[in-house]
């Protein structure tokens, strides 16, 4: 375990070195931990538990196992590497609109600590376009690159029953400050977009996944809609309430 980071394979930090290097890094070696390691203390942050260093390590996984269908694999690692850099699930509006994941902040973080490293701008540039493209998980046809990061964040939609339970479980906890309520509202909206989406994945390989995705989906769309059912009803405001 890295110092400073929780539950972080030994793995995750020569990977990290590889891709920055395979980017054009320029910096002494030591430099590139020292951020990546800054990278990973912001990953493990006591607020987050769904947005983990595990999740960080599932994603580079995913983005390994369709690194064939990529022009750039290293910059899409890079991507995968900032894109929940900089999380804030504390308001109701964080979680109703696209989560706790700040993309533009991530993106912007992610360009300045690239160029910082010596990796020339065009690729920091396109490294913060994928982050960015994050916010709406719908790469631009023909963007490989972005259809394979989208894919691999969005992978635990088609994890095996169990495991996707506790996804469900870990989101929760990132915002049990929000009410019931309001949460089962904010879930139903977003579960309710991607049922209605005409395809979850966009790489060939991870369209396999999508069956399993859309059981898990429609599974647990249909137990929040079962307990929003049994919520009470919210009083109706008198006359003088209402003014």
């Amino acid at each position: 375990m890295l110092p400073g980071s929780v539950d972080a394979p030994q793995w995750l930090m020569s990977s990290w070195i590889r891709s920055c290097q395979a980017a054009g890094a320029s910096v002494p070696e030591a430099d590139l931990r020292a951020t990546g390691q800054a990278l990973l203390d912001r990953w493990s942050e006591p607020t987050r538990f769904y947005h983990t260093v595990k999740h960080l390590a599932d994603v580079l996984s995913r983005v390994d196992e369709l690194a064939e269908e990529t022009h750039e694999p290293d910059l899409v690692r890079l991507a995968a590497w900032y894109h929940g850099a900089i999380f804030n699930a504390e308001t109701r509006v964080a979680y109703a609109t696209q989560g706790g994941e700040d993309e533009v902040a991530s993106a912007a973080l992610a360009r300045t600590e690239l160029v910082g490293m010596g990796i020339r701008e065009q690729s920091a540039e396109r490294v913060s376009q994928l982050v960015t493209a994050l916010a709406r998980h719908k790469p631009a046809p023909g963007d490989f690159d972005c259809a394979v990061l989208c894919d691999a964040d969005m992978a635990i939609l088609a994890a095996e029953p169990q495991r996707y339970t506790c996804y469900v479980r870990d989101i929760r906890k990132e915002y049990e400050h929000i009410p019931v309520r309001d949460y089962l509202a904010a879930r139903h909206r977003i579960l309710t977009k991607l049922v209605n989406r005409k395809s979850l994945f966009s790489s060939p390989v991870a369209a396999s996944w999508e069956d399993a995705a859309r059981q898990n989906l429609a599974g647990e769309l249909a137990r929040v809609e079962k307990e929003i059912s049994k919520l009470p009803a919210e009083p109706v405001p008198s006359d003088a309430e209402a003014v």
